[in-house]
């Protein structure tokens, strides 16, 4: 089955929304992995916005004994603080991200032109540290074979697009969710897993989570917005029931 990764960002917004620590992040993760959750991401920005380092470190001491059986995922752009935390951390996975000035979430994959050599030596460092390195990159097939150049574990596809032409028409999210299917052949083809998210939800997740060689998607925004009405841990095993199928 597909493995589902929650990302719990919205809770640490609406904590920092009001200052305090209610509600709290690491007793939002306990009930995700007490619903069944395999995996949690966190994406600490620069801003700290949403998740801190202190949130960062706290998440990775309560997940430190269910190692092996729920994944740790810290995704962001490769700053130096966050690189520098990474390592301290050493999450079972780190996905890279590309970070646009002033955007409110991420807008789009890695270009293949991106310069190799300080994105490489990052790569080499955390594998180095045993952490797992995914790239995220839109379904296109020059981004998916820089990042098997680069030496990443896998890519992480970027599923806004997909998302936008599912609500446009079920025959066009079809049409996209073969462009997906086809980015994810080429991946393995070149030895690298595949992740996907973004604006994956209920909705289209059934279609999607039919690609061949996905192995998770990171899922948050859609999943704490359907839990306000659910409650969480019914919220993960909905999701979990799609990815079931």
């Amino acid at each position: 089955m597909v493995r589902l990764s929650v990302n719990v960002n919205k809770v640490a917004t609406v904590r920092n929304s009001r200052g305090g620590t209610i509600p709290s992040v690491v007793d939002a993760v306990m009930v995700c992995v007490d619903a069944g959750a395999p995996g949690i991401t966190v994406h600490p920005r620069a801003d700290a916005r949403h998740i801190t380092t202190a949130d960062v470190r706290d998440i990775a001491a309560l997940l430190a004994p269910l190692r092996g059986r729920v994944e740790y995922n810290i995704e962001g752009d490769p700053r130096p603080d966050l690189l520098e935390l990474v390592l301290s951390v050493r999450p079972d996975q780190c996905t890279l991200v590309p970070v646009r000035p002033g955007e409110i979430t991420s807008q789009a994959g890695w270009s293949a032109d991106t310069p190799r050599a300080a994105l490489a030596r990052t790569i080499g460092d955390l594998r180095g540290a045993g952490v797992r390195v995914s790239l995220f990159v839109d379904p296109e097939d020059a981004p998916i074979r820089w990042a098997a150049d680069l030496g990443a574990d896998r890519v992480e596809l970027y599923t806004e697009p997909y998302a936008r032409a599912f609500e446009r028409d079920r025959a066009e999210g079809e049409r996209s969710c073969a462009v997906y299917a086809r980015a994810a052949e080429l991946a393995s083809t070149l030895g690298l897993g595949v992740n996907a998210g973004h604006d994956l939800n209920l909705d289209n997740l059934g279609l999607f989570r039919r690609l061949s060689h996905l192995d998770e998607v990171s899922i948050g925004h859609a999943l704490v917005s359907h839990a306000l009405f659910v409650g969480l841990a019914r919220s993960v095993r909905d999701y979990l029931e799609v990815l079931a199928g």
